[in-house]
């Protein structure tokens, strides 16, 4: 038996919600799970980059064996139902670059849950892949937009639960997604970010995430305000070669709403009403030109859909 599942890249933190904000968006990878016959093979797992910006560089310092997430997050579905992985052939075709804050390892922990629980006849529901999930991961800002799709707030509790709810996406604004080809591990971005925040700076953040929830109702000047953050992208954006030259030169462009780091980084999000989407690329893509780093940027919506089963092969 053979599952393919399709799984939406994701953007983290949008601005103010750190660790508890994600988007999904209309970039996939494809996780492939299928059942070998030969006794004694174990566990294969191969990654094929589909993508120019998933080069086999890139790919060097993914595991390949049981270290893999991956392999970790089937182990976590299996024990949960008291059994141990056996022959598995694990083929995940990638399209997400690694390391550019679009959420390619949740990706790959999403498709492997929800192939091997459709393996297994189903015995995890939603709620129960989205703590397998979180306890791998860390957090639920890119998992839970990969299970369930759209924009999400949401928060992993005490007892490994997670609570999220879904918010509507205005259709008239753009998200313009700007990869560059330089990757950014989030252990880095997250090393830079201090153990302890002042007081003023927690509270303007908390006043932000406020705005965002009624500023996707459409209000554009409310959502000026709120994509603005304090806690993470300070931090981060000495990280992003070029990114404080490019929200210099974005400052002067009618209706840019703000420009955001996607997750962890090196990509950025602008956000945008959309009738200047041509100009916002090409401001991006010079200011980048002019410090010899290539990207690839495109204008995308919300995917509202989040991990879906696109094949099943029962002979």
């Amino acid at each position: 038996m053979k599952i393919s599942v399709k799984v939406p890249a994701t953007t983290a933190n949008i601005g103010p919600g750190f660790d508890c904000l994600g988007m999904a968006l209309p970039i996939y990878n494809t996780v492939t799970i299928e059942e070998t016959v030969l006794p004694g093979t174990g566990i294969e797992i191969n990654v094929i980059a589909e993508n120019d910006l998933v080069d086999e560089m890139s790919l060097e310092h993914v595991p390949m064996d049981e270290n893999s997430l991956v392999y970790k997050a089937i182990e976590l579905l299996y024990n949960s139902i008291g059994q141990s992985p056996s022959e598995l052939k694990i083929n995940i075709h990638s399209n997400i670059p690694i390391a550019r804050g679009l959420g390619s390892s949740a990706s790959v922990i999403v498709g492997a849950l929800v192939a091997a629980n459709e393996l297994l006849g189903r015995p995890a529901d939603e709620a129960a892949l989205l703590s397998i999930a979180c306890e791998l991961e860390g957090h639920p800002d890119n998992i839970t937009p990969a299970i369930v799709g759209g924009l999400v707030i949401s928060s992993q509790e005490d007892d490994g639960s997670v609570v999220y709810r879904k918010l509507n996406w205005p259709q008239e604004w753009a998200i313009t997604v700007c990869i560059p080809d330089f990757e950014l591990s989030t252990d880095i971005a997250r090393s830079v970010l201090p153990k302890e925040v002042p007081m003023k700076d927690a509270t303007f953040n908390l006043q932000r995430m406020g705005m965002f929830v009624h500023a996707v109702a459409t209000n554009s000047e409310l959502m000026k305000l709120a994509l603005k953050d304090k806690l993470h992208q300070p931090y981060r954006t000495k990280l992003i070669q070029g990114l404080d030259k490019i929200n210099e030169n974005l400052k002067h462009v009618e209706n840019v709403l703000g420009c955001v780091i996607s997750g962890a980084g090196s990509s950025i999000l602008v956000i945008s009403e959309k009738n200047n989407v041509d100009k916002i690329k090409s401001i991006v893509k010079d200011t980048w030109n002019d410090q010899n780093i290539k990207c690839d940027i495109r204008t995308v919506s919300v995917e509202e859909n989040g991990a879906q089963i696109i094949t099943e092969d029962n002979n």
